[in-house]
């Protein structure tokens, strides 16, 4: 991974290349006062100011040319305004001119030239664009934003076959031997017996991905006891109730939300907020075989709950289910979710929008207000009691699905809700953690989405 913390550095006044940052409004009233040079060379390239252009200047001395960009708002910068850029400028220094500090845009020059080799030779591209900042009190946090973000897409973008439960697990375990935290897993006959939802998604897959639950567990135990909960369903054919090939193509990215889960963690341990931390991974592959769990089948959770199983293919559910049961036995005060659940969510709000549910409105306006500050949107759903009676089932105290499709989302979220403490504040985010398309500073393919928007969230609450 691209050492980040080398590309975003305190300006103290080193020689560097300046970037101008027009908009199409200050564009025209910034070019009358150019030089006839500047402005022939401006007209020739047919700049206009249009975020996302950019163009070389050159200057009296050869090493002092500067780079003119345009933004669609230079005093309110996104994260991915200057990311395109970063990706075609020359190597070497650049601060923004006019005394401007990058703010949140500096997180999209860092997350440029970002690239997922393992598979592949990286891009020829140029050598490193060091951008200077006089934000020195950020610099940190926003390198850690980055390298969490790169640690989403890395990991969803790992094939199933090099990202199984145990792999999962072996990046668990990294990760809380750096940051000096506890860990642990179940797996085995020990799962059967105490995770008897997580077991039976998992069990029809080879030993080598045999499901698990991977916990960490990290903080003063004094301090408020948050969970952080992830889907780690490594692989989803879909079980029995199988996906057709299009829709199973992309099912490696169903740990998307364990991905989320441990770039989470691993943001609160690095900014050392005052919580006591426990991130819980059910992991699984739901694979077919001859022992998988059937349509029909009534399988008993941790909590005692009886769940008839209506379709195979909402298996995501039934890892979680277990998961915010131990959860809350162990005493969270907060609850958080992450999982790549339903098809419904991203027909109703797109790739790019995370469905957000919760219990408490205090938590939710907290993530939507993370959301804003940190242009990682997300969009609360309604928990609609009354779709309750469409997980019903004649000889069980729920089934897993509805047996319709229609409110699929809300209805995953409702089950989900029967395990969570009713006095538990807790958020469910149905992400995709995945782009269907490349933009500046964001390739196609895993992508973190909600997980800085709930970081945000957690340090205004739990923050130094």
């Amino acid at each position: 991974m691209i050492d980040f913390s080398t590309l975003l550095l305190p300006d103290n006044g080193q020689p560097a290349h300046a970037i101008t940052l027009i908009t199409t409004e200050t564009f025209a009233a910034w070019w009358a006062a150019q030089p006839p040079r500047t402005r022939a060379l401006i007209n020739a390239a047919q700049f206009t100011g249009k975020a996302g252009e950019w163009l070389v200047l050159p200057a009296e001395v050869a090493e002092d040319w500067s780079v003119l960009l345009g933004v669609a708002d230079h005093e309110s910068l996104t994260p991915w305004c200057l990311a395109g850029v970063a990706e075609r400028l020359p190597e070497g220094r650049y601060r923004l001119a006019d005394g401007l500090a990058p703010g949140a845009a500096a997180l999209g020059w860092l997350l440029a030239p970002h690239q997922f080799t393992r598979y592949k030779k990286a891009e020829v591209r140029f050598g490193p664009r060091v951008l200077l900042t006089s934000q020195v009190a950020t610099i940190a946090d926003t390198v850690a934003q980055a390298r969490a973000t790169a640690l989403v897409r890395d990991l969803v973008n790992t094939p199933a076959n090099d990202m199984g439960p145990s792999e999962l697990e072996s990046a668990a375990e990294a990760l809380a031997l750096a940051h000096g935290a506890t860990f642990s897993v179940t797996k085995g006959d020990a799962l059967a017996h105490s995770y008897p939802l997580i077991h039976a998604v998992g069990r029809a897959a080879a030993a080598s991905h045999a499901p698990r639950l991977i916990e960490l567990e990290w903080g003063n135990p004094a301090h408020p006891r948050v969970a952080i909960i992830g889907k780690g369903v490594s692989f989803d054919t879909g079980g029995l109730n199988v996906k057709t090939g299009t829709y199973m193509r992309l099912m490696k990215k169903d740990m998307g939300g364990a991905a989320h889960a441990l770039a989470l963690a691993q943001l609160i341990m690095t900014a050392r907020l005052k919580l006591r931390l426990h991130v819980l991974l059910p992991a699984a592959e739901n694979a077919i075989g001859g022992n998988a769990f059937r349509p029909g089948d009534v399988l008993i959770a941790r909590n005692g709950m009886s769940v008839e199983i209506d379709n195979t293919d909402a298996e995501g559910r039934l890892l979680l289910a277990d998961a915010l049961t131990k959860a809350g036995e162990d005493g969270a005060t907060l609850m958080i979710d992450f999982a790549t659940l339903t098809g419904a969510a991203r027909v109703a709000l797109g790739p790019d929008l995370p469905a957000l549910f919760a219990n408490d409105d205090a938590l939710a306006t907290d993530l939507l207000n993370g959301g804003t500050a940190q242009y990682d949107p997300l969009w609360r759903m309604p928990l609609w009691a009354g779709y309750a009676d469409m997980l019903k089932s004649d000889i069980a105290d729920c089934a897993n699905a509805a047996e319709s499709g229609l409110a699929g989302a809300i209805t995953a979220a409702l089950f989900l809700q029967k395990f969570v403490p009713a006095d538990t504040p807790w958020a469910h985010l149905d992400t995709f953690a995945w782009r269907p398309s490349s933009k500046p500073g964001r390739p196609k393919g895993g992508e973190a989405l909600g997980l800085r928007a709930v970081y945000a969230a957690l340090n205004s609450r739990y923050g130094a």
